[in-house]
């Protein structure tokens, strides 16, 4: 399974030194994977709230990319959050192959 972490919005606010710090980052996370040549994707949305810090660490909105913005969410996640994630795309997937059999109501045949 191929998991892909694609940061899709950030939201920021003005500090007094820093300008647009990322308070909050709006993410995707898509789980694919191939069998006998077929293709099952899904992907769940989400987003993360960070907590303004002091520090020396600030990176100018300029110069952040998606990696550098998924590895504050993964770290913020946590491992058992991150396998949480994947382990939901899993079960999606998972139901995809081997969809569930839903009996139908059939009408009597008297």
């Amino acid at each position: 399974m191929e998991y892909i972490w694609t940061v899709k919005e950030l939201l920021t606010i003005d500090k007094a030194s820093e300008k647009d710090y990322v308070v909050t980052a709006i993410y995707d996370v898509t789980a694919t994977i191939e069998i006998d040549e077929k293709t099952y994707t899904e992907t769940l949305s989400d987003s993360e709230y960070f907590k303004v810090i002091q520090g020396d660490s600030f990176i100018p909105y300029d110069d952040l990319t998606n990696d550098k913005v998924v590895e504050w969410i993964k770290s913020k996640l946590g491992d058992d959050g991150v396998f949480t994630i994947q382990n939901c795309l899993d079960g999606l997937i998972s139901s995809d192959i081997n969809p569930t059999i839903t009996p139908t109501k059939t009408d009597l045949p008297w």
